[in-house]
């Protein structure tokens, strides 16, 4: 599915939010970075797609961005060619379920919409926290559903009938935006996905919402002295 959308996902992810997601990115790099003691990071982003936010998050500190979708993979390598990021940016083919590091590898792990499409979120979640230090910052970006009856009802008709229409039409594949409405409706809530992950083994579980709640960041820190029991 993310394979056939590869080469117009910038665009569509631009054009479709308007430009709003590239607030969020650098909300979550802002969130982030807040959090972590002074000095180099060093930064993973699971499911980074075309890289964006792996890019990002390149301005504090060297990054790996993973995915398994090598479609998407190969359109980050072109981006990164043409970019001058500040610090290191590796690119890597990686399943979010079995990443390929060691034990309390990274500073910070970080995603954006990819928790949602994970087989098993609290899987992923206690893969994340395996390979981050100790108090280590994790942020994940999603899609929400706005909790004000006006704005959800507006919300509800574009994102069920305006985009999926104008994401087949511009992408000319019809799959991957009707199962992003789909997806986010299914998507538990803040408090849910709050409990989620403290369940696997994180500590300060907290939330922000954006745009009325159309995005939210969840943000906690990784508890390794939950091991035994996440």
């Amino acid at each position: 599915m993310f394979s056939a959308i590869a080469r117009r996902y910038d665009f569509l992810n631009h054009f479709l939010s308007a430009n709003i997601d590239r607030r969020w990115r650098r909300s979550c790099v802002q969130e982030v970075s807040r959090r972590l003691a002074p000095g180099t990071a060093r930064f993973l982003d699971i499911g980074c797609g075309t890289g964006d936010l792996s890019l990002a998050f390149s301005e504090i500190g060297p990054v790996i961005g993973c995915d398994f979708c090598r479609p998407m993979l190969r359109v980050f390598q072109e981006k990164l060619a043409r970019a001058t990021p500040r610090n290191t940016v590796f690119v890597l083919e990686g399943d979010a379920l079995s990443l390929p590091f060691p034990d309390m590898r990274f500073d910070a792990v970080v995603s954006a919409f990819v928790l949602r499409n994970l087989i098993d979120a609290r899987a992923g979640l206690r893969e994340m926290r395996r390979v981050m230090r100790h108090d280590g910052v994790l942020a994940l970006l999603d899609f929400s559903m706005p909790r004000s009856p006006v704005i959800a009802s507006v919300y509800r008709f574009y994102f069920l009938h305006v985009l999926p229409r104008l994401g087949s039409l511009l992408s000319g594949v019809d799959g991957p935006y009707r199962y992003l409405p789909d997806s986010v409706q299914t998507f538990p809530g803040p408090e849910a996905l709050e409990a989620l992950i403290a369940g696997a083994g994180f500590k300060e579980p907290e939330h922000r919402l954006f745009a009325g709640g159309i995005a939210v960041l969840l943000l906690a820190r990784a508890d390794h002295r939950r091991m035994d029991d996440a």
